[in-house]
């Protein structure tokens, strides 16, 4: 999920149940998702609905819609507890795939991410448990730190190199493609078809692409195998279910490419919250994992600032992936933003 701000909440009427619906579309008023389809609409609710009570648990309190360009998200309420609860969402079409993958890792690697109590993956539906606190809390609560950053990144470094068997299964179940040979290829689809960029713009970017395929060349060099990269891995992605144990979600954004691309967001992070020393442990502590595999350490940490740059092309991406007809100005803006990243922004310190 985007971070965001300014929230507007509309009560909806009551379903065939009794239930009401509390609709929260944030700053997307003009947002135009199935939501707004009752057929749609009815057939989500049934659907989750008969899972949830397939799986025992009854409804307990309204209902929560959280309807953004790219996805709908739906709470129900189960019991008296905040952490009882379940979760549909249903993605818009070009994370359609966001359905099977969950499925699919919750298989190759339990443990590491939510398992889902339904999965519709033709429909690109999805219903999972409550998977505890977020690990945002956590740190905004000052009960975690920057050392439990570099506990989560370990963790998740070692789901990526588990996954490196799958990749082409992930490709299979519609996850797209970011590979490093890929990239210059999406760079070109970018600046050409984006609506929002100016002329001069869209000719200073193309300028420094000579730039771009330096930096893919030299990342695959490196021979680190692709695998998953979440995308947009920031700490309200992140649950915290126990101490020392981090499960990782909301995979919409996601793409198979070189697995160093996932360290953008959360390394930025790190760095804008505690400083540069602490971004340097956090990034080794990611890179300990691929160590393993006879890389020596500064090699990793050179392919680690080659994929942190070449990232910003997955962001730029992923805000494309809304459902069609939704007003995207902002989600334009901010691919837009992710695109003159890709050349002005700092090397990892």
């Amino acid at each position: 999920m985007r971070h965001e701000s300014g929230t507007q909440v509309d009560t909806g009427a009551a379903s065939g149940h009794g239930i009401r619906t509390i609709v929260d579309r944030g700053r997307f008023a003009g947002a135009v998702t199935p939501w707004e389809d009752a057929a749609w609409r009815a057939a989500a609710l049934h659907w989750a609905e008969r899972a949830i009570a397939e799986h025992g648990l009854r409804e307990t309190g309204p209902r929560e819609a959280r309807i953004r360009p790219w996805s709908v998200l739906i709470r129900f309420r189960t019991g008296p507890g905040a952490r009882d609860a379940v979760w549909f969402k249903a993605s818009a079409p070009a994370a359609a795939f966001e359905a099977a993958l969950g499925q699919a890792l919750a298989e190759w690697t339990p443990g590491h991410v939510m398992t889902p109590l339904a999965v519709d993956a033709d429909r690109g539906w999805i219903l999972f448990p409550d998977g505890g606190p977020l690990f945002r809390n956590a740190l905004d609560d000052g009960v975690a730190g920057p050392d439990d950053w570099t506990v989560a990144l370990g963790q998740y470094a070692r789901m990526q190199r588990a996954l490196t068997p799958h990749a082409e299964r992930m490709t299979r179940l519609g996850v797209p493609g970011a590979r490093t040979a890929d990239l210059p290829g999406i760079f070109d689809r970018l600046v050409e078809d984006h609506p929002t960029l100016a002329p001069d713009t869209r000719r200073a970017l193309l300028a420094r692409r000579p730039r771009l395929l330096d930096w893919c060349a030299e990342l695959d060099t490196y021979a680190i195998p692709d695998t998953l990269d979440h995308s947009d891995l920031h700490d309200g992605q992140i649950l915290a279910p126990a101490p020392g144990r981090y499960t990782f979600f909301d995979w919409g954004d996601a793409a198979v490419a070189h697995p160093f691309t996932s360290l953008l967001v959360p390394a930025r992070a790190v760095h804008e919250q505690y400083g540069p020393e602490a971004m340097a442990r956090a990034r080794d502590a990611y890179l300990e994992p691929w160590a393993e595999q006879g890389t020596p350490l500064p090699a990793l940490r050179r392919a680690a600032t080659l994929a942190v740059r070449l990232g910003a092309l997955s962001r730029a991406v992923s805000w494309g992936r809304l459902f069609p007809g939704s007003p995207a100005d902002d989600c334009h803006e901010a691919s837009a933003a992710w695109l003159d990243e890709l050349f002005t922004a700092p090397d990892l310190p």
